[in-house]
């Protein structure tokens, strides 16, 4: 009898089962042509298989492969990772959530800090506080607070201006040192967020459970602070696949741990060796590290809630974007978030005349610098057509200039010179 072995090609090959009784005469069936040898490798390895002389009397038969046990009774097979097909784009979230450790590791950055302000107060009023605290407190604050604005927010997420190698290092250690998580997972979130601003899949809109005073109360909480506990993890080669594939990034991003610990020890060190006593260490831990991290991840957390909810309108936008004049020196002119959606790219926020805007100022001189090119400073044009409750006013300095116009023609209004 025969029977068929099926190939990689969806052909089949004969094979001969039958056994050569003893003493019969040998097969008289043709060998394989040289054709059917070389179709291909797994063909011919049959074919030989088929050719192959039962044993003789004596000697050891071959030994079996053995069987792969079968499942016990009740557990599921293993499956397979599913992956997307070629041309598809990856899933906006990660199959793998966020673990219990990373979310209790979220609420100890997020609760350390805010612990401390809380002891803040009754020992400000005792001598707890020296000056030294304050300068290393504000200076890194400065540090930390315009790498999250230039950095993380302007360049990392919305490419406002190029750079050369040595500024998109500093930028991304500098951010990093603000602990709001490494520069891929923070890029990866805002790209989000700016895809489906205060609409579903927004990770952190305010408006997310309703309009009524219950629900965005609910949802001002969750935009500050409660999304950073959802387990879903935005995919990183889905939103931010330009960084992914950049090995500086992917760096730093790795050894954001050891820069989380030189954020939080490198203040009391220079507290330490400032003072030359572990009291100047200790109290340059409290308020150059604790307190300053807490005040700068409030700031940055309100760009998110109230910057979504309350505040002026002055451009056209399709989300609750609000500019929040009070915010804008602590949040480096983040704050002035309703242009910002207006028009991400722009390395401006604060762009109508009057509106103070630190990080577009350090742009500004970078620029000057040569370490920045290629800056989009707020357009005219643009913006005009998209000005609603300031219109009239006019657009500080840092804005793209045009060419001289011709005699008779008038240039934009929006231009202060």
């Amino acid at each position: 009898m025969t029977a068929t072995s099926p190939t990689p090609r969806g052909r089949s090959v004969l094979l001969d089962t039958r056994q050569a009784a003893p003493g019969a005469a040998p097969s008289t069936a043709s060998p394989p042509s040289a054709s059917s040898m070389s179709t291909s490798p797994p063909q011919a390895t049959a074919l030989a298989q088929s050719a192959t002389p039962p044993p003789s009397p004596g000697t050891a038969p071959p030994q079996a492969t053995p069987k792969p046990t079968p499942p016990r009774r009740g557990t599921p097979p293993p499956q397979p990772k599913p992956t997307p097909p070629r041309g598809t784009a990856p899933p906006e979230i990660e199959p793998e959530g966020a673990s219990t450790t990373e979310r209790v590791l979220v609420g100890l950055f997020v609760g350390v800090p805010f612990l401390a302000v809380l002891a803040a107060v009754p020992l400000a009023w005792g001598s707890g506080l020296g000056w030294h605290d304050v300068v290393i407190g504000l200076v890194f604050y400065v540090v930390s607070g315009l790498g999250i604005a230039a950095g993380f927010h302007r360049y990392f997420t919305h490419g406002s201006f190029k750079a050369k190698r040595s500024l998109r290092i500093a930028l991304a250690i500098a951010g990093s040192l603000a602990i709001e998580g490494p520069v891929l997972t923070w890029v990866a979130d805002h790209r989000r967020h700016h895809k489906y601003s205060d609409r579903e899949g927004d990770p952190h809109s305010p408006w997310r459970f309703g309009n009524d005073w219950k629900a965005l109360t609910k949802g001002l909480l969750y935009a500050h602070m409660g999304w950073m506990f959802n387990p879903n993890r935005t995919s990183q080669q889905r939103f931010c696949p330009d960084l992914v594939a950049d090995p500086d990034m992917r760096r730093i991003s790795r050894f954001f741990p050891a820069l989380v610990a030189v954020s939080l020890l490198l203040p009391a060190a220079i507290g330490g060796w400032w003072s030359m006593s572990w009291k100047g260490a200790l109290t340059a831990f409290f308020w150059a590290s604790l307190i300053r991290v807490a005040a700068l991840h409030h700031v940055t957390w309100s760009i998110n809630s109230v910057c979504h909810t309350f505040g002026e309108e002055s451009f056209e936008v399709r989300d609750k974007s609000r500019n929040v004049a009070w915010l804008a020196i602590a949040s480096f002119g983040e704050s002035w978030h309703n242009l910002h959606h207006a028009d991400p790219t722009c390395a401006r926020h604060g762009a109508l005349k009057g509106q103070i805007d630190p990080g577009a100022r350090l742009i500004w001189a970078l620029e000057k610098l040569g370490l920045a090119y290629d800056v989009r400073w707020p357009d005219p044009a643009r913006l005009t057509a998209k000005q609603t409750g300031s219109a009239g006013r006019r657009l500080g300095s840092m804005t793209r200039r045009r060419p001289e116009a011709a005699p008779g023609v008038a240039r934009s209004p929006m231009i202060d010179r």
